[in-house]
């Protein structure tokens, strides 16, 4: 890659959306445009961020995976062959970070109870914890309860946010005016499964 530069008053991605865009910032990218990245980072991290908890991580561990797929696509800005992949990659390289990540961690020795009682904590109080695991608890089971679909769709956009419909209208290869819909739908059936769970109390 070239020396890094800023673009000029036109960027080339200027006026763009979804892949075009993001193919025309990888190409300036290339060639060592500074904003071109800054764009790419700020639209999508997001849907990086949103990959890597769906797939397990706590928070401190999935920051971890987002700079290390950043930094891989920076290794590699040269090497994917279609601009226009770039959500697809990202979103396999963050699964597959997020993955290996997971292993690792599982494979960490747990602390005792004797030293993990001396720590300094944050944690509710028994009762107030009690009745957020029971939310919680009722909450991801309903959840794990819709289709593969529905989970990755909120996955992407609850969290994401509207803003972030774009990429992840690519990421899920959907047209980007069907993801608000389906959304919609999808909601609707997390909540009715969730009042068979008890409600949200």
């Amino acid at each position: 890659m070239s020396e890094l530069r800023t673009a000029g008053a036109n960027p080339p991605w200027d006026g763009l959306d979804g892949s075009d865009r993001h193919a025309a910032c990888m190409v300036a990218a290339r060639d060592g445009d500074r904003t071109a990245l800054d764009v790419l980072v700020t639209e999508l991290t997001p849907l990086v961020w949103h990959v890597a908890r769906g797939n397990g991580l706590d928070r401190s561990t999935a920051e971890d995976v987002v700079q290390t797929v950043w930094l891989a696509l920076l290794r590699h800005l040269d090497r994917l062959v279609e601009p226009r992949a770039l959500v697809g990659w990202l979103v396999t390289t963050t699964r597959r970070e997020a993955q290996r990540s997971w292993r690792t961690n599982r494979g960490q020795v747990p602390l005792s109870v004797e030293l993990t009682e001396q720590l300094p904590t944050e944690d509710w109080l028994p009762e107030d914890e009690a009745l957020r695991d029971d939310r919680d608890r009722r909450l991801w089971t309903a959840f794990s309860r819709l289709n593969h679909r529905c989970q990755e769709i909120l996955r992407l956009t609850v969290l994401a946010g509207r803003a972030e419909y774009r990429a992840v209208a690519e990421a899920l290869s959907m047209p980007r005016g069907s993801i608000g819909p389906t959304r919609g739908r999808c909601l609707s059936q997390l909540r009715e499964l969730l009042n068979a769970e008890g409600g949200s109390r």
